[in-house]
Order: C-alpha cells, then structure tokens, then sequence
C-alpha cells in the first residue's frame, strides 16, 4: 500500500481544482472540507452513498463526527443549489463544448421509491422504476447535451399538490415559503426561461410526452424563440397536411366583425393517429439514427407539415405550421410514437429523427448518477436535503463528464435500446438496467474507478480491505 503516499496525479490534481472552485461557491468557509468530502465519498467505492456508510468510509476511527459534519452540510447549511450548479455548469460546459457545440437542451424527470408519508414530496404517482403508481417522489431536471455528452443543468422536485397545500408536512420538512405548487411542465419551464437568462448557448428543447402535450410548455418555449422537437400523444389533433381552420364569419349588418376561426361539420382536424394511418405506406423511409448496443437502430418514419388544432376556435390566426414526426415500426399494427417540431421546414427527415431520438442520452446521466453516484441513496426527509444531495451528485458526475470528453476524439455514448412499444420509459428505471460500460476504457464508470483509486490514497484505512499506508 506504500504507493497510497505517492505525489497526486494530473486527474487527482485536476479533481482537487474543481473541488476548490465548488467549494468556494458553495460560500462560508465551514462548508468547503465537508463538501469535498461528500463529494468523494459519492465517488468512492461502496454499494450505499448515503451519509453513515461515507463517513465510515471516510473516516473510520470517526465515523459520528464525519456524519454530523456531512449531515449539517447537506440537510442544514443554507448554500444556493443554484449556485453550486451554476459552477458546474461552467466548468463542465467549455470541456463538452470541445468535442461539439450544444445541439439539445433535454427535459426529463426521475423517479424514487419512498415508503412512507412524511419525506418531503412523497404521494402515490407514476414512478417509472416499476412503470406503475406507487409511493415515490419525482424530480424534474433539465439537461444540456452536445451529440455526445449531456449534463444535467437544473433539478428540482416535484411537490404535489397534496404536499403543497398542507402547511403542517411542509413546515415539518422545511419547504420553502416561496415553492408553491406547479405542475411538471412549469417546473421544467420555469428551469428553461433560468437557463435563457443565464446565456446558456441555446438548443433544441427535447421532451416525451408528459411535456409536449402540454400546449402551455410548448408555447412558452416558442415564446423563447427556442426550438422544440417533443413527444405528443396519438390523441393530439391537428390540420391535415394544407388545411387550416376556417376564416371568421362575414361582417354582419350590426355589431362588431367576427374574429374568431370557425370549424364546420364537413372541416375538422383529425388525430395524429388518424393521420398517420391515412398515410400512404411510400410515405414512411427507413432510417438508422445511432448505434444500439449490438447494432444500429433503425425504424420507419414519415414527416409531414401540419398546423396544431388546439382551441384554435378561440383563435383570430391559425396556429403556424410544425413538423409532425411518426414512427412506425415494421411489424406493428399501428404507428408508436410521435412528435410534434418546429424545426425548420427544409430540415431532412433523417435529421428530425436524430434530434427527437436524441432525448435518450440522458439516460446515461440517470445510469451513472443512481448506480455510480447514490443520487437516489438520500435518506433525509426535509427539502434543503433533497436537493443538495443531487446537486453534489451532479457535482461529482460533472468532474467525470469533463474528463471523459478529454479524449478525443470522443468515442460515441454507449446508451441502451429503447422500451417496448407502448411503454413509457422513465429515466428512473436506468437504476435498474444491466450496463453495458463497466469495461469500456471511455465509460463514466471507469473514469469514476480509476479516479476512486487516487483518492482512496487520501484515506486512512483503504475502504476495501482494510490497510493502512505502509
């Protein structure tokens, strides 16, 4: 074990300089020792990331002290999420932007099982780990991704409207005054509008279903003057390909002019689903958009312009013209997914499928951040902990996303095939998948290996056996 006192190496050097500049952003000077020392905890081995297995790990001739100081670090010490995050954000940023500029700017949320009532955010909801209502919470992030890395830039949890509306569990669990209930699309709104005003270099906004078939999300990023390629229902309607709704009335004799579109029995919108079905089979290609984890996946996709048909009777101007993207899959009796884009209207049918395909690189994030880094190992129950605990999580994944994208060229995401037809998948589930980069010299789980070695140097007894230096 004599080789534990060896001078730092260039990554153990890099990784002391980062953690020095989130330390100095996390403020008073109390808070830089532990929260280094959380982070490397978070990057050390062992099965639990929660904070009495890291003090142990840590520091174990004394574990209390090392526990009481991780604890008032993450569950009591008033730092700024945003703050710390922001840090990230601009120390990990210029690594990816090195390998590509930003193309994508990804929303997402995870789930996490939770027995009980009395953590904060906890109710029974969709949790995409079992892919069924259960007790759980959920998080709403926001992603900004290159073509071949990702990272995680906004994170906040959901609070239902049941938590919200009780004064009793939200003092119990030290909820802000100002969190008022909101809905998952204007979470994720409210973190796109932060990340418009931080300068962040813009991307395609990227969603499923839960978020772009919110009219209000997808205006508002319009409103942005951001682009969006985001997954819609099959119920969604629109206007077939070169219809609209109708003009206003003619001005009667008296009164003021009509001004709203009209609809008639004979001129309706269909679904999206009708739509595709009435298409001509010639109108869907076959087209490959990345490499899966054997081979390239491939679908059959057909695009066509269509102007949505939301309320637009309420409107006095049609709504303008989008790309509505449909896949389906050879062998399937009916099409799978579909998204609705305002990507130009020259973009190719093959570039429209790569960027709505490419909301899945986030699933990485979610694999490394669960399996690698315990971002679902908090124990607490109130909200400053929730929250500071994801974000050193992402902290310490940011260190390893930058390392990763020191090589170059980079070699492309290994990220697993997509569900099922009909099955929504949920980044919650990437805790629970079988990953296929423990080996790969590239990997995040590598990276955080090899970098797990330097610092277990830094500790009095070796967590894995035992030793002392020698």
């Amino acid at each position: 074990m004599g080789s534990r006192l060896s001078a730092p190496g260039p990554q153990e050097k890099r990784f002391a300089a980062y953690m020095d500049g989130l330390a100095i952003a996390a403020g008073h000077e109390d808070r830089h020792a532990p929260l280094k020392s959380y982070c490397k905890g978070l990057l050390l081995p062992g099965e639990r990331k929660s904070m009495e297995p890291m003090a142990a790990r840590l520091d174990p001739d004394n574990v209390q002290p090392m526990r009481q100081s991780l604890h008032h670090l993450v569950a009591k010490a008033p730092w700024s999420d945003e703050t710390l995050l922001d840090e990230v954000r601009q120390r990990v940023l210029p690594a990816m932007q090195k390998q590509g500029s930003v193309v994508a700017w990804i929303v997402d949320d995870t789930g996490f099982l939770k027995k009980g009532t009395h953590s904060v955010g906890v109710a029974r909801q969709y949790c995409g780990q079992i892919g069924k209502q259960d007790n759980c919470r959920v998080a709403v992030s926001l992603s900004v991704a290159t073509w071949s890395s990702s990272l995680p830039v906004a994170y906040r949890l959901y609070l239902p409207k049941e938590w919200a509306e009780d004064s009793e569990r939200r003092e119990k669990t030290e909820v802000p005054k100002e969190v008022q209930f909101q809905t998952k699309p204007q979470i994720a709104l409210d973190q796109i509008r932060a990340m418009v005003a931080a300068g962040l270099e813009c991307g395609v906004v990227l969603a499923d279903a839960a978020y772009g078939g919110n009219v209000e999300f997808r205006d508002g990023i319009t409103e942005l003057d951001l682009l969006y390629a985001v997954g819609v229902q099959n119920s969604m309607t629109v206007w077939e390909p070169g219809q609209q709704p109708l003009p206003a009335k003619p001005r009667g004799k008296m009164g003021r002019p009509p001004r709203l579109l009209q609809r008639a029995p004979d001129h309706q919108p269909v679904s999206v689903k009708q739509l595709a079905m009435s298409l001509p089979a010639t109108a869907f290609k076959e087209i490959s958009w990345r490499e899966g984890t054997d081979q390239k996946l491939r679908s059959r996709f057909a695009a066509v312009r269509v102007r949505p048909a939301h309320r637009d009777y309420w409107k006095t101007e049609p709504h303008a013209e989008e790309w509505l993207l449909i896949e389906w899959p050879r062998g399937e009796e009916e099409p799978t997914k579909y998204w609705m884009s305002t990507l130009p209207s020259d973009t190719k049918l093959k570039a429209l499928v790569k960027m709505a395909k490419h909301r899945w690189i986030i699933e990485r994030d979610y694999e490394e951040l669960k399996q690698e880094l315990g971002l679902g190992h908090f124990e607490g129950r109130n909200w400053r902990g929730f929250h500071h605990h994801a974000t050193l999580c992402i902290a310490a994944y940011g260190f390893l996303v930058a390392e990763r994208n020191r090589f170059s060229p980079l070699p492309a995401p290994v990220i697993l095939d997509s569900l099922p037809p009909g099955r929504r998948r949920d980044s919650a589930r990437a805790g629970h998948r079988v990953r296929p980069e423990r080996h790969n010299p590239h990997s995040i789980a590598t990276i955080r290996i090899t970098l797990a070695r330097q610092l277990v140097r830094q500790l009095p007894y070796c967590p894995s056996c035992g030793s002392t230096p020698g």
